[in-house]
């Protein structure tokens, strides 16, 4: 597609990848069915430094084996019964890692609510998004972007991108202070939205 997202930032520093990442188009094509969603909410994982990362220490195992990959490919995890999907970035020394946490529904609405049974909260989560995309760990866990399943494509532009403390790590010691949550500012499409949508959900 001559309008695929140009992933080769996703090679360099993880923190500046999360915050390019916001604002890009998720789109999946599932047993023939389209749907995506601008990317609103993100949470990086700086591998073996950061405590709160699967591969923390340079561990590796069945579970996390695909983090051991080039940028570009993904890892997609289960957690309480839920897929949650991360974009690798760096390289295969580097096993880091960004986790979509909420993206804004685009495509294939009427989709969404379908697989997820309900007509709010779509994808607002990661275990979320990736039911109402289409994404199973036994599907796509260790697959490359853009290869017709999954595909990124330049989006909208985040009007102001906030930096927080990651969600979920309360047993991480240090990793539970470090600002790698990033979102954008004022829409509604993130984990624990509160207050009101800013205009045009926080989009230039």
């Amino acid at each position: 597609m001559a309008d695929t997202l140009d992933i080769g930032f996703l090679a360099d520093d993880t923190l500046g990848a999360a915050r390019k990442l916001l604002g890009v188009e998720i789109i999946t094509c599932i047993d023939g069915v389209k749907t995506s969603g601008f990317i609103t909410e993100v949470e990086a994982y700086l591998g073996v430094d950061d405590r709160a990362a699967h591969t923390f220490g340079g561990r590796k195992n069945k579970k996390n084996s695909m983090m051991f990959n080039d940028f570009g490919h993904l890892y997609v995890y289960t957690m309480h019964g839920h897929h949650c999907m991360n974009i690798l970035t760096k390289d295969k020394a580097h096993p880091e890692g960004i986790l979509i946490r909420g993206i804004e529904p685009h495509a294939g609405r009427e989709i969404m609510v379908e697989r997820r049974g309900r007509e709010t909260g779509l994808t607002d989560g990661p275990g979320k998004l990736t039911k109402s995309l289409g994404i199973r760990r036994e599907l796509h866990n260790g697959m490359e972007l853009n290869n017709g399943i999954l595909t990124l494509r330049p989006g909208r532009i985040p009007l102001e991108i906030e930096e927080t403390k990651r969600i979920g790590i309360d047993n991480k010691k240090e990793a539970v202070d470090y600002p790698y949550r990033f979102i954008v500012k004022g829409n509604p499409h993130v984990s624990r939205f509160r207050g009101r949508p800013a205009d045009n959900n926080g989009w230039k």
